[in-house]
């Protein structure tokens, strides 16, 4: 394989323990392919803990300000997972949504990716590093941070896959396979036995 996609739910790198293990996977990946791409979530319950956090302060929050403060759950996530790589001796690099390349428009909370200029994601490639990506977050036309709603990390992971051409997007989860709706939300989901790009970018946007 020459590139490929790998994407970690909060549960998966809920603390430095499962850090490791995520860091084990991706290296064995990386033994396997020439490119690796991986997209994290923010750990653990990071998410709903600063929601709440802010809602102490404002019981209606600014959607801007909360795309500001829920953004930094996955840039703490990529920035620990690529210090890990690192000192186990695969020269890794984090990018932020924005530092990826990742366009969106401007909604805040639900907002939509327009389009990834991959630039610098490939050229960190072409030096041989490991590009870990913030998911579920990237930049509007004013330069704001913008995120992707819940369960974006998906979003990216995907969009990702599609603007490399990478040739493999491993989603890594919680539950036992894609399904045609969160699982955990609706006890009528149905499990997919397969599911083109187009379609599995459709049901990741469905979650946000």
């Amino acid at each position: 394989m020459n590139t490929v996609v790998l994407k970690f739910g909060g549960t998966s790198v809920a603390d430095n323990i499962k850090l490791n293990v995520v860091a084990e996977k991706v290296i064995n990946l990386k033994e396997k392919a020439k490119n690796v791409v991986v997209v994290v979530s923010a750990q653990g319950k990071t998410t709903n803990q600063l929601i709440k956090e802010a809602q102490e302060l404002s019981a209606i929050p600014e959607e801007r300000e909360m795309d500001m403060l829920l953004s930094t759950g996955e840039q703490i996530t990529a920035s620990k997972l690529s210090i890990l790589l690192n000192r186990m001796g695969y020269p890794t690099i984090s990018l932020t949504g924005w530092q990826a390349g990742i366009m969106t428009n401007s909604i805040h909370a639900s907002a939509k990716v327009e389009q990834i200029c991959t630039d610098r994601i490939e050229k960190e490639l072409e030096k041989g590093k490991i590009v870990v990506v913030t998911g579920f977050q990237g930049i509007d036309k004013q330069q704001d941070i913008t995120t992707l709603g819940r369960g974006g990390s998906d979003t990216t992971a995907v969009a990702l896959q599609v603007a490399l051409n990478a040739d493999k997007c491993y989603i890594f989860s919680d539950v036992d396979g894609i399904y045609s709706a969160d699982p955990n939300m609706i006890t009528v989901a149905k499990r997919l036995d397969e599911i083109s790009f187009d379609e599995m970018q459709e049901v990741a946007d469905s979650r946000c």
